[in-house]
């Protein structure tokens, strides 16, 4: 085996013209090896435990993100600290309002790559509020209290927000959950990175919190190569696998130029 290995670094080195440049080029095919997750409204990170895991077992160092949700301002603070952190180039993951959140964050020179999981892809000029506007999610039971910060009211919150995980789990994270500030869900947008970075989206074909179609939409106005699986809002959790492959294929395939 040493042989073959010797005769296979001297070929590249002949192709390349060092041995150096040979492993480079070996080097250059490991990828990028951090991951920063973040979460979306009325959620905290507990709920990328599963992906976590499956991305930690497969070689990534990674980091999850605790936006409070006070404010746009010290969400983006919150992801930017996590992806600073990191020791290389990072793939940077939203889900849903977390969308919005790496839109921004994603500017940062560390991050290599966007991975959207049924999030916010938003546009210059855009925020989560202007974008469910113009095309309603299913949900109905978002409310908002005496102090600015939004719900989901907990009766509905598992049919809306969690269908397809267990009971007791849906059940914990309604009494669990994060309000989200007026100000995090009605800022505007400036600057997305998915325009000067590769883009990754999974599309939630059952989500009552951000509607199908908007999904599509902002994954194909971000040139973002597209899954699609049969889930509630909370796809990161409910298919944890299909998850963590669309991330690793996203660190696998993007430059570190960026």
């Amino acid at each position: 085996m040493k042989n073959l290995y010797v005769v296979a670094m001297l070929t590249a080195a002949l192709a390349g013209g060092t041995l150096e440049s040979a492993s480079a080029q070996s080097a250059s095919k490991t990828g990028i090896k951090n991951v920063v997750l973040v979460h979306g409204a009325f959620a905290d990170g507990s709920g990328w435990e599963a992906v976590a895991k499956i991305l930690e077992k497969d070689g990534y160092s990674v980091s999850v993100a605790q936006p409070p949700e006070t404010s746009y301002a010290e969400d983006v603070k919150s992801a930017k600290a996590a992806i600073d952190a990191m020791d290389g180039p990072v793939v940077l993951v939203g889900h849903s309002y977390g969308g919005s959140i790496i839109t921004e964050a994603g500017n940062n020179p560390k991050v290599s790559a966007l991975v959207y999981i049924a999030a916010f892809a938003l546009d210059d000029g855009e925020s989560c509020a202007s974008i469910e506007q113009a095309l309603p999610q299913a949900s109905k039971a978002f409310k908002a209290d005496s102090n600015g910060n939004w719900w989901i009211d907990q009766a509905h919150f598992a049919a809306d927000f969690a269908a397809d995980v267990p009971p007791a789990v849906s059940h914990f994270m309604a009494q669990s959950q994060v309000p989200i500030s007026t100000d995090s869900f009605t800022h505007k947008v400036t600057n997305p990175a998915w325009k000067t970075k590769p883009s990754w989206y999974m599309v939630a074909t059952a989500d009552r919190s951000i509607n199908p179609d908007q999904e599509r939409m902002m994954a194909k106005r971000a040139h973002a190569k597209t899954v699609e699986v049969n889930s509630s809002h909370v796809a990161y959790m409910s298919h944890p696998k299909e998850a963590a492959k669309l991330i690793e294929e996203a660190a696998t395939s993007a430059s570190v130029s960026h």
